[in-house]
């Protein structure tokens, strides 16, 4: 069972900087693609960024030009640097890999106050 764990959420003020981490328990090049998908009270869960295993990358326009997703195959983990953060951006993040099927993290909660 594959297990993917985030971390680095928390609060910041509107305009700061967080770093999302998620390390996986197996190799992460075994994985068609990785990514982050954040969920707000009341609304759908939402694909914010995504990495393939060829290194291609997507955003959603939402975060295009503020957030930068990457993948570390040497530690197994995939990130997610985001910049200039709204009070819009506030939700639990929750890391993805999918080859076969979806794996899940446990989510972790971003605040952003205004």
């Amino acid at each position: 069972q594959v297990q993917l764990v985030e971390s680095g959420g928390g609060l910041v003020q509107a305009g700061g900087s967080l770093r999302l981490s998620c390390a996986a328990s197996e190799r992460i090049f075994s994985f068609n693609s990785l990514g982050w998908y954040r969920q707000a009270p009341g609304k759908q869960r939402e694909l914010v960024a995504s990495i393939s295993s060829g290194g291609s990358t997507y955003y959603d326009w939402f975060v295009k030009g503020r957030f930068t997703i990457s993948s570390d195959n040497a530690k197994n983990t995939v990130s997610l640097e985001m910049n200039s953060l709204k009070p819009e951006d506030t939700a639990v993040y929750y890391c993805n890999a999918h080859n076969v099927r979806s794996y899940w993290g446990q989510g972790t909660q971003v605040t952003v106050s205004s």
